[in-house]
């Protein structure tokens, strides 16, 4: 075997063991308890469309922390956490929101239908528990979830209404989607400067 091909073997089977490690971390949860419940929600799915699906999520899927402007919240702003899929052909989009049993389907401007789930209670009784169950491998994608997941955990002890919690989501917004490409209409000074001018 030459060294080229011995290097691009080892590089494989280290990138593997990250994946696995990885993996195993998120499907060994101290709370047994919570896990079960978890899985108990998506029952119902078939073990091949649930992986088909995650995989598929995987690719195409993408975890998003936006901020709106409001001028009747106490702090200024609405936080809102989506999962949404594009696709050109909405075939797969239209099995994902069978299964999921939330968000809407729609046609963008561009041509491009688009599977949006952004309902407040969603994530937290649907997404979350689904990835739980049918783990994404990629380390990019599974970092952005685990974001995503402390997210919608801060939200649902809606710690995100006082000063302290609200820095904490802009952080957690920070670090998810990292990359070219990644735009935001916010900045993390405007959300954090608005919110403690409006709460003075």
């Amino acid at each position: 075997m030459s060294s080229k091909a011995a290097l691009r073997e080892n590089l494989f089977f280290k990138r593997f063991l990250i994946i696995d490690c990885y993996t195993e971390n998120l499907m060994n949860r101290d709370n047994q308890q919570e896990r079960l419940i978890e899985e108990s929600i998506h029952s119902d799915i078939p073990e091949h469309i649930g992986w088909y699906l995650s995989g598929f999520a995987d690719g195409e899927g993408s975890f998003n922390i936006s901020f709106r402007c409001k001028q009747d919240y106490r702090n200024k702003w609405q936080p809102v956490l989506s999962f949404n899929v594009s696709q050109r052909d909405m075939t797969v989009l239209a099995i994902m929101q069978k299964y999921l049993r939330c968000g809407i389907i729609k046609q963008r401007k561009d041509g491009l239908y688009s599977y949006d789930v952004t309902s407040p209670q969603s994530p937290e009784l649907r997404i979350i528990p689904f990835f739980h169950k049918f783990v994404l491998l990629s380390l990019t994608k599974g970092k952005n979830f685990q974001l995503f997941r402390e997210a919608v955990k801060l939200m649902f002890q809606k710690r995100h209404l006082t000063q302290t919690g609200l820095r904490e989501l802009v952080e957690i917004r920070e670090q998810i989607n990292e990359g070219r490409g990644r735009k935001r209409k916010y900045l993390k000074s405007d959300i954090l400067l608005e919110s403690s001018e409006t709460i003075r």
